[in-house]
């Protein structure tokens, strides 16, 4: 082949490729990362973690323990409620699940504003065990 037929050639496939590339589906904005949170001895490992502000979070909760938790996220008046709130079990807010025992749970969190906020397990005695973690929102 030519060098001149063999260039076209060459351009041809490259532009069919970026075509292809181009016309794939778009998955929308799904999570751009994944940070798994395991529970082992009524702790979080590891229990400080980083994520960006504004972009979903596809966080996994693995309980291995024999006992159920939970993973809330807030403030600390979000956490002062939950201390002496009666939710029997949480799922319906991103930032608050109930992992019963030797279950893995997801959740997808976006943060829209930097800072640090704890995750707490609010059952009885689990916080005062040390059942406590942070959450740096930050950028990238």
């Amino acid at each position: 082949m030519s060098g001149l037929r063999w260039i076209a050639v060459a351009t041809l496939f490259g532009v069919a490729a970026v075509a292809i590339g181009a016309a794939r589906p778009d998955d929308g904005p799904g999570p751009i990362r994944t940070i798994e949170i395991d529970i082992r001895f009524s702790r979080f490992g590891p229990d400080a973690v980083r994520v960006p502000v504004g972009i979903p979070v596809r966080i996994i909760l693995a309980n291995g323990d024999p006992i159920d938790h939970e993973w809330i996220v807030a403030d600390a008046a979000g956490h002062q409620r939950h201390r002496t709130g009666t939710e029997p079990s949480h799922g319906a807010r991103p930032t608050e699940r109930s992992i019963p025992a030797g279950t893995t749970v997801e959740t997808v969190v976006t943060f829209a504003a930097p800072g640090t906020m704890a995750f707490i397990c609010h059952l009885p005695g689990h916080e005062a065990y040390g059942m406590v973690g942070s959450i740096v929102v930050g950028d990238g």
